[in-house]
């Protein structure tokens, strides 16, 4: 078990009486990578900034690497910071944006030398070393901002939405190549974030937040496939909520009644029977079958034969390997799947108008207390 290289403990900030953070407490492993996720004005960046430095809190501790971080100044943390708008001098060179801080630390020029060439070699920026700023690209920009944050081997790197203001392509490119450098230096990333797609592509733990305080932090696939509440399910990615009523139970299972049909959902929980629940499926663990196939006795029909919602395809939406199929329930709720589109097919399979029939395996549900 790695040790903790940052240890967060009750910490609390308000501004101007709003709070920001609320008895948050979070320990860091040394070497992992770990994002902070969550809305705009969650905390996440308030947090970010009070690691860094940059912000005090008005109460509890921080400590990196054991020792405690009150009253520690940001040059004199083991920790860097890439921000969000880079912040590279404009008047100077990459190689002497990126040995900035060994100048200030009173390195050797040949000690200088060898870091700034090193770190340079890791972003793959070899050959800008004598470009200024404004001859690169954001994404190039990007990457000399990580490189002088990394220069000098911190303990903790602190990364504030530093891909925003990339377009998408390059974002993702970025993804792959920032997580390939955290494992390729072995140091901890701390990433804050509202994308999260970016935070599951390269984080090993997910922390989400919301009003100042952590909701769940799990690997990004226990924090998609069971979420802890409502809130997270709605977060991460699209899903499909659906209301039901315990009604009976099983040794390994409950029987609820959902969307007026009785099925068969599994649990970790524990519910008593007529407990309103919410009954959560992601769109690709829907499948469907138009119902004409279903009396030709389908697959789908012997397997979902007592746990079939009925409805009505609404609109299909082609987004290439895939299409999204909006359907209407026979109770009026509007459900959304997700289907892998067969490229030797003319045309997509489901179409509007069509009466379709909805099952999933069980235990791919996820049953909540219904929340009102």
């Amino acid at each position: 078990m790695k040790k903790n290289v940052v240890t967060i403990s009750g910490i609390n900030k308000s501004f101007d009486g709003d709070i920001a953070l609320k008895d948050f407490t979070l320990s860091v492993r040394d070497g992992e990578f770990l994002t902070l996720l969550g809305p705009s004005g969650c905390g996440k960046t308030t947090l970010l900034r009070i690691v860094g430095g940059f912000e005090t809190c008005d109460s509890g501790e921080i400590h990196i690497d054991g020792q405690s971080a009150t009253g520690v100044p940001p040059e004199n943390r083991a920790v860097n910071t890439v921000f969000q708008s880079y912040a590279l001098f404009p008047h100077m060179t990459v190689f002497d944006n990126i040995a900035f801080g060994l100048r200030i630390a009173g390195k050797t020029n040949s000690e200088i030398s060898k870091a700034v060439l090193d770190a340079l070699k890791l972003v793959r920026l070899e050959n800008t070393r004598h470009k200024m700023p404004a001859e690169l690209s954001g994404g190039q920009q990007q990457r000399v901002a990580i490189a002088r944050a990394i220069v000098n081997k911190p303990r903790v790197l602190l990364l504030d939405e530093p891909l925003s203001a990339l377009d998408y392509r390059l974002r993702k490119q970025m993804q792959k190549e920032l997580k390939e450098l955290q494992q390729t230096l072995g140091i901890t990333f701390i990433l804050v974030t509202h994308d999260q797609e970016e935070a599951f592509t390269m984080s090993d733990r997910v922390v989400v937040m919301d009003h100042g305080q952590i909701v769940q932090v799990d690997s990004p696939r226990a924090i998609y496939e069971e979420p802890a509440n409502l809130y997270i399910a709605s977060f991460v990615g699209e899903i499909n909520v659906l209301d039901g009523i315990i009604t009976g139970r099983g040794e390994s299972h409950y029987v609820a009644d959902v969307e007026n049909v009785s099925v068969i959902v599994k649990s970790k929980r524990d519910f008593a029977i007529g407990d309103p629940v919410h009954v959560l499926l992601r769109p690709e663990d829907f499948r469907i079958e138009v119902m004409h196939d279903l009396e030709e006795s389908s697959t789908l029909a012997k397997k979902f034969a007592k746990a079939l919602l009925k409805g009505t395809v609404e609109s299909t939406y082609y987004k290439g390997a895939t299409y999204d199929v909006d359907i209407i329930l026979n109770d009026g709720k509007r459900i959304l799947v997700t289907e892998f589109f067969d490229e030797d097919s003319e045309s997509l399979y489901f179409n509007q108008g069509d009466r379709v029939a909805v099952g999933w395996f069980e235990g791919w549900e996820v049953v909540l207390p219904h929340e009102g």
